[in-house]
């Protein structure tokens, strides 16, 4: 279940520009891609809550350092409020942009619909690598929707954005990330954190 939470939005950021030329059901697909996205997470809670762990390995990067997944209960709670938020911020968005006559609207679903993936992928994160890896792509896919304007103002905005967030991600985070591999030998989150006895 956590690829087809992932899977969704990923697939949506797909098909949305697809569907550009057709405003009602580009928007109808986003509505149902969001409220499917939510009732999947919803639909892991019980396990969640009576602690199982639903998990997803995909490949292994290094010796013992994988691109995986693992749902927690505070996981699980972030999953629900991202997903939950993206049905509210579809229906206000299709109000705003149409009224206002907004330029790029299916390029702002589309990039919307790849931030939820990203912010999911955070939140089911298994390690230190998946987190970065998510969280570099949360912040790339919601350059878009802060320069989505297009004109100097959102522009600016946008690189402001961009220089902090990936200065500090690869400034501080990456580096701290190798060095807790140095140190632990691992990036797998852990009761007790990945340097406990460290």
């Amino acid at each position: 279940m956590l690829a087809v939470a992932l899977a969704l939005p990923l697939g949506g950021a797909l098909l949305i520009p697809l569907l550009g030329r057709w405003p009602n059901l580009r928007e109808s697909v986003t509505l149902l891609l969001s409220g499917g996205v939510f009732l999947v997470v919803g639909g892991l809670a019980g396990q969640v809550l009576s602690g199982g762990r639903p998990g997803l390995q995909l490949i292994e990067v290094l010796p013992g350092l994988f691109l995986a997944f693992e749902l927690e209960p505070l996981g699980l709670l972030f999953a629900l409020v991202a997903s939950g938020l993206w049905i509210l911020t579809s229906a206000y968005s299709i109000g705003y942009m149409r009224s206002h006559g907004e330029e790029h609207q299916t390029r702002y679903y589309a990039f919307f619909a790849v931030a939820i993936a990203g912010a999911l992928g955070v939140a089911f994160a298994r390690n230190m690598f998946t987190l970065f890896l998510f969280y570099e792509m949360l912040t790339l896919s919601t350059y878009p929707l802060v320069t989505h304007h297009g004109d100097e103002r959102a522009r600016r905005a946008g690189r402001v954005y961009l220089g902090v967030l990936l200065s500090t991600s690869i400034g501080l985070l990456l580096l701290a990330m190798l060095w807790t591999w140095q140190i632990a030998g691992t990036l797998e989150f852990r009761p007790g954190g990945i340097l406990g006895g460290k």
